[in-house]
């Protein structure tokens, strides 16, 4: 597995560390003025996770390229085309949503990075199982992703908006 597999699971972490890095001093003051979310995990929690994320992936890519025969010939055109625009996508939202500050936008984003990791795993899946498996917790926390960034898109549209429960009975 090494030096290859080692690579495979890194690559994912590229975009986000340089993301971080070009742009910390913006999302500082953004994140702080946001209106937290009651069930939205602390920011710590959020990128512990997302490295996990990654990681798992590079290695179920690693696979991919491994039972595919290595190299770059073009049996790993569309698995691992599909997954390098996957990576980019996401890279995309995280630029969108913490350094243009345009939730809406990273929601689509998002939305769109959900079908493209079920493409991935149902491409993925006849070449390795492993590989199609280890992407369900992507999806899991993508799911999570969506509806935290869905949240900041209608805040920011609706800063006032705080839904009500109404208990009382209209006559």
């Amino acid at each position: 597995m090494w030096p290859q597999g080692a690579a495979f699971v890194a690559l994912p972490l590229l975009g986000p560390t340089l993301v971080w890095l070009l742009t910390h001093h913006w999302m500082s003051g953004w994140c702080d003025s946001l209106r937290k979310l009651p069930w939205c995990p602390p920011h710590r929690v959020l990128l512990l996770v997302w490295t996990a994320i990654y990681s798992i992936a590079g290695y179920a890519s690693y696979l991919v390229w491994k039972d595919l025969g290595g190299g770059f010939g073009r049996p790993l055109a569309l698995p691992l085309g599909l997954y390098a625009v996957q990576l980019a996508i996401s890279w995309t939202v995280l630029i969108l949503l913490f350094t243009a500050h345009t939730p809406g936008l990273a929601l689509l984003h998002v939305l769109l990075l959900f079908g493209l990791v079920v493409s991935t795993a149902l491409i993925w899946h006849p070449i390795n199982k492993l590989a199609a498996l280890l992407l369900l917790p992507y999806l899991a926390w993508l799911t999570v992703v969506s509806s935290i960034t869905y949240r900041l898109w209608r805040d920011s549209l609706c800063p006032d908006h705080q839904p009500q429960p109404t208990w009382e009975k209209s006559d």
